[in-house]
C-alpha cells in the first residue's frame, strides 16, 4: 500500500483539484497540474486505484433536501468492552441519518453527527433508534444553530519531506 510521502507534486496537486471539483475534466486537470492529457489520467486512475481517492461526491445543500437539522450526540456506553464497541460501530453503518460516528477518547466513547428534518424527526430517532443501539448507557445532544464551515477539504502537504 503506498503511503502519502510517495506521491511527487504532480499527484498532490492532482488530489488537491480533484477534491475541490471532482466533475474536472481531464484535459482541464492536466492544464492545472501542468501535465499533459494521458499522463494525467493515468496518475489519476493510479490514485483511485491506491485508495487516496475512495470516491466522486455531490455537495447536496441540506436544506433544499429537508435535511436541514444538524445535530452532534456524545453517546457513553456501558462499557468498553472490545465485541461492546463492535457491536456498537457495526449497528451506526445501517443508520442513514448518522453522516459520521467517531470512536473519541475523554468522558464518553462516540461522537455522532447526524442529519435529518427538523427536531421531531430527531426526538423520533434519539427514542425509537440510538437510545437502543447496543451498549448505549447515556446520550448527550448538541444541535447546531448555524453551521459556519463544513468544507470536507482536506489541507494537502505539497512538502515531500513530511
Amino acid at each position: 500500500m503506498e503511503n502519502f510521502k510517495s506521491l511527487d507534486q504532480a499527484d498532490r496537486k492532482i488530489l488537491e483539484e480533484v477534491q475541490r471539483d471532482g466533475r474536472i475534466s481531464v484535459v482541464d486537470l492536466a492544464a492545472k497540474v501542468n501535465l499533459t492529457k494521458t499522463p494525467c489520467l493515468n496518475r489519476l486512475r493510479k490514485l483511485e486505484k491506491q485508495g487516496f481517492i475512495r470516491g466522486y461526491h455531490a455537495d447536496l445543500d441540506p436544506q433544499r433536501i429537508a435535511q436541514g437539522h444538524l445535530v452532534y450526540v456524545q453517546i457513553k456506553l456501558e462499557s468498553t468492552a472490545r465485541e461492546m464497541l463492535n457491536e456498537f460501530s457495526r449497528a451506526v453503518r445501517d443508520i442513514p441519518e448518522i453522516l459520521a460516528c467517531h470512536m473519541m477518547a475523554g468522558g464518553y466513547d462516540y461522537l455522532l453527527k447526524i442529519r435529518c428534518r427538523d427536531m421531531a424527526a430527531y426526538r423520533s430517532l434519539l427514542g425509537d433508534v440510538i437510545s437502543f443501539l447496543p451498549s448505549v448507557q447515556q446520550t448527550s445532544t448538541f444541535p447546531v444553530i448555524e453551521e459556519v464551515k463544513d468544507s470536507g477539504l482536506y489541507l494537502i502537504d505539497h512538502d515531500q519531506n513530511r
